[in-house]
């Protein structure tokens, strides 16, 4: 089978699956996509996608379809080694649920060279799910990325400090995430610059800098 058709093959299968309950369970969790959703479970997912790993081809004809695990599952296929900073932008632009964002910065943006670069650049864009890719990179960045200079972490937290004032859920949860996960690095100056931003989070007037900053003072304070 061509990619094209193994795309469609996959998603049959999951469509005959597809179970009322589990899109119910989802919707409880936030994960209220405006493409069609099967209910498929990560678990499910993961199983499917691991004789297809790193195919891009599949991940690119996955993508084509406006199906909520069909872009999951484009996360979990994809090379990310042939992927673009270009296609990169075009992916971030159809993301509209936190789920199908997150697992496209574990599994592929992460371990593009251009990952660091494209933190600064998402950032402050204006789309939900845009500027929370940027933060949720940030945080899988701040996690696998050992070997990174610290120096690179501590350069971010300016991009917290300018997104913490923004309600919108998935935002402040992913910015605080981000800052969660600078301040776990093992570094005493990455944990210090942490809980002092946390700090001045709160005594900010907005709604969501004070939960991400007592969120994660309460978190990182018990190292």
């Amino acid at each position: 089978m061509n990619p094209a058709q193994l795309a469609a093959a996959l998603l049959a299968e999951l469509l005959a699956e597809s179970d009322p309950a589990n899109i119910a369970g989802q919707l409880r969790f936030g994960i209220r996509p405006k493409t069609e959703m099967l209910g498929a479970s990560m678990v499910r997912l993961r199983g499917m996608a691991k004789i297809h790993q790193r195919e891009q081809g599949l991940a690119l004809a996955l993508w084509e379809h406006p199906i909520h695990e069909a872009q999951i599952l484009a996360a979990l296929t994809a090379d990310p080694q042939q992927f673009t900073p270009e296609l990169a932008d075009a992916w971030i632009t159809k993301f509209d649920s936190w789920d199908v964002c997150d697992q496209m910065c574990i599994n592929v943006f992460r371990e593009t060279d251009f990952a660091f670069a494209k933190v600064r650049e998402w950032a402050p864009r204006e789309p939900e799910f845009e500027r929370r890719t940027a933060f949720a990179l940030m945080a899988t960045l701040a996690l696998k990325r050992k070997k990174e200079p610290h120096q690179t972490f501590l350069d971010f937290l300016p991009l917290i400090v300018q997104a913490a004032d923004d309600e919108r859920n998935f935002v402040k949860k992913a910015a605080n995430w981000a800052l969660r996960q600078i301040g776990k690095r093992q570094s005493d100056t990455c944990l210090a610059a942490a809980l002092d931003l946390a700090e001045s989070l709160i005594a900010r007037e907005s709604k969501s800098a004070r939960w991400i900053g007592r969120d994660a003072f309460r978190e990182l304070s018990r190292r």
